[in-house]
């Protein structure tokens, strides 16, 4: 696993951007899905989505690097495996504090960086979907991109000078937008609002199409419906 010391980066050092990429430990990640594919696999799937979301997001140029909040040492080696650079959850104190501390973390790294907060189950995502909503987030001091669902978030992001402020969890697309932050309202960027809670997001996912690992477990998680 990569020291406190070092900085995983992209090796196109010509991004500009570091994503924050929040994981709860995978014993109590995505007990929504559990439902859908047993307790025995959840984990392993919450992992798989974390992997490919780092993997995509690393794989888009406009990204600089990438820092993972997570306090789960299996996660976090496979992560770092990725070029992924893995802080601990220091504040301990849920997931907003977690994305606080990793922007503040990324930017004591590299003063001054434009930041982001992705989330961990974007099995689907897209390099040049995560690309077009970098570029265009660049224009505001913060901006956001609200989930498959239109309740939640997906994305935040802040550039240089403006603090992250995240607001996640639950209704916070409406927190989001009483604070200040622009709505992403670009068509073309599924992959990037295509969280997975739940069974049903798992199939919406898989046929957007999904990164490697996901895929890999798509036979163990047989037909995805909440029961």
């Amino acid at each position: 696993m990569r020291t406190e010391g070092e900085m995983a980066t992209n090796t196109d050092l010509t991004g500009s951007w570091s994503l924050i990429v929040p994981l709860k430990p995978l014993a109590r990640a995505k007990s929504r899905l559990g439902r859908t594919v047993g307790g025995l696999l959840r984990p392993r799937l919450a992992l798989a989505f974390a992997q490919d979301t780092v993997a995509a997001a690393l794989s888009c140029q406009a990204v600089r690097d990438v820092l993972v909040v997570t306090d789960d040492p299996a996660a976090g080696e496979a992560l770092s495996a990725l070029g992924a650079r893995v802080v601990a959850d220091s504040p301990a104190a849920g997931l907003n504090a977690a994305l606080t501390h990793g922007a503040r973390t990324a930017r004591s790294l590299r003063t001054g960086a434009a930041v982001a907060a992705l989330n961990a189950d974007l099995p689907s995502l897209r390099p040049a979907e995560l690309a077009r909503v970098l570029d265009f987030s660049a224009e505001f001091p913060r901006a956001f991109v609200t989930d498959a669902a239109g309740i939640g978030t997906t994305f935040l992001s802040a550039s240089p000078g403006s603090e992250l402020r995240p607001a996640f969890g639950g209704s916070s697309r409406a927190r989001h937008l009483a604070s200040g932050a622009a709505e992403i309202t670009l068509s073309g960027i599924d992959s990037v609002r295509q969280d997975v809670d739940t069974g049903e997001d798992l199939l919406v996912a898989l046929a957007l199409g999904v990164g490697p690992r996901t895929e890999g477990l798509r036979a163990s998680a047989g037909p995805a419906r909440d029961r």
